[in-house]
């Protein structure tokens, strides 16, 4: 499976987001440390949920680290996150 995959199928299973996009950006990274040739390793996600409201950004990120905990320690390199409750998409 791919990496992508995983972190959608990861973060639908525990936020079941009303938006999500992952963009893998390892493109943009070749030659940087943690970078490998077949890519997957840089991401950018951004994930709209209602779990995310009340929480601060540091938590929120916290969570979805958590959730992706596995991803993190092996396969994936580096995370973007922009992580919204649903009452702030669009602001």
């Amino acid at each position: 499976m791919r990496v992508a995959d995983t972190i959608r199928r990861k973060l639908t299973e525990r936020f079941a987001p009303t938006r999500i996009e992952i963009e893998d950006e390892s493109h943009r990274h070749a030659g940087h440390v943690g970078a490998r040739p077949e890519g997957e390793t840089h991401f950018a996600v951004t994930i709209v949920a209602a779990a995310f409201a009340g929480q601060s950004r540091v938590a929120r990120q916290r969570l979805v680290y958590q959730t992706l905990a596995e991803e993190l320690a092996t396969r994936v390199h580096a995370l973007s996150l922009t992580t919204l409750a649903p009452d702030e998409e669009g602001r």
